[in-house]
């Protein structure tokens, strides 16, 4: 039977699929659109199981709170390329994905895969997007921070984002401190976070190095507990230098405020993925030989 072009095209909109194969789907189905639907989707199952070992460094920072501002989720949504990442196909389907962990607080990732995101699991919306877009699609972490005083979040593009739980102090204050989170990546809130096995290993090192110096033991001592200081005020958001008033410590702030920060979370996006290089002029030449020519 002949396929016409408001069959193609109602498909197109169904499957954000392309013409041609929208075309040959029908074709295939002699015109039962149904039917049509369901070998697209196949297919696109297809293609994202193809596409799933591929790195996926790119993407945004999706923050989304509830109605009382008393709970926020925050995750990390990653792409193959910046230019995926910047288009509206992925900013919605971030933003869904944000949504649904708000409501859902699933227990991890693969907890994820069970959530409705959009009348949809999960994992079916995020396989017809990757069909779609042609890019390895996917969540990689997630958090859900609950208010013991306020909520406060900040992000820096769609590249960085934080959620700080702050009690005492202003808006303008929790802000702030979310601001410098995300200048400044302090990995605990103070030093009580801070865990053993950590600080024995910073030791350790610091040790290691100071024994070259050729001083006397308890002078090795003394120095490797200053620097232990120096390397606690570098890790931990209280003691680190507040990024508008370096001469200033954030625990020094927060105690002028009557403020107290309860957690942080801070996410960066592609922060630990190794990236391959990639050479076009080589990926090029992979591609002619593969299709023969």
């Amino acid at each position: 039977m002949a396929i016409t072009a408001q069959q193609v095209k109602e498909l197109r909109e169904r499957t954000g699929a392309g013409m041609m194969e929208c075309k040959k789907a029908l074709t295939e189905t002699n015109g039962d659109m149904e039917a049509a639907v369901e070998l697209m989707r196949k297919t696109g199952l297809a293609k994202a199981d193809k596409k799933a070992g591929r790195v996926a460094a790119e993407g945004r920072i999706e923050i989304a709170y509830d109605a009382g501002a008393q709970k926020a989720a925050i995750v990390e949504v990653n792409c193959e390329t910046d230019f995926v990442a910047g288009g509206d196909d992925f900013t919605a389907f971030a933003g869904k994905v944000a949504a649904a962990v708000l409501a859902g607080e699933p227990a991890d990732v693969d907890a994820l895969n069970n959530v409705s995101v959009d009348g949809k699991q999960y994992d079916e919306l995020r396989r017809e997007l990757i069909a779609k877009i042609g890019e390895n699609i996917g969540v990689r972490r997630f958090a859900v921070v609950k208010a013991k005083g306020k909520l406060a979040s900040y992000l820096h593009g769609t590249r960085i984002g934080v959620v700080v739980d702050v009690e005492g102090g202003d808006e303008e204050l929790a802000r702030d401190i979310a601001m410098h989170v995300a200048a400044s990546k302090p990995q605990f809130v103070n030093s009580d976070e801070v865990p053993a096995d950590v600080m024995a290993k910073e030791k350790e090192i610091l040790v290691a190095q100071a024994a070259d110096s050729g001083k006397p033991a308890d002078i090795i001592e003394k120095m490797v507990e200053g620097r232990l200081r120096k390397h606690l005020a570098e890790i931990t958001l209280l003691g680190q230098p507040f990024i508008k008033d370096p001469d200033q410590a954030v625990e020094k702030l927060l105690k002028a405020k009557g403020a107290t920060v309860h957690a942080f979370v801070r996410y960066e996006v592609g922060e630990g993925i190794e990236k391959k290089e990639e050479n076009f002029a080589e990926e090029v030449m992979a591609q002619a030989k593969s299709q023969g020519r």
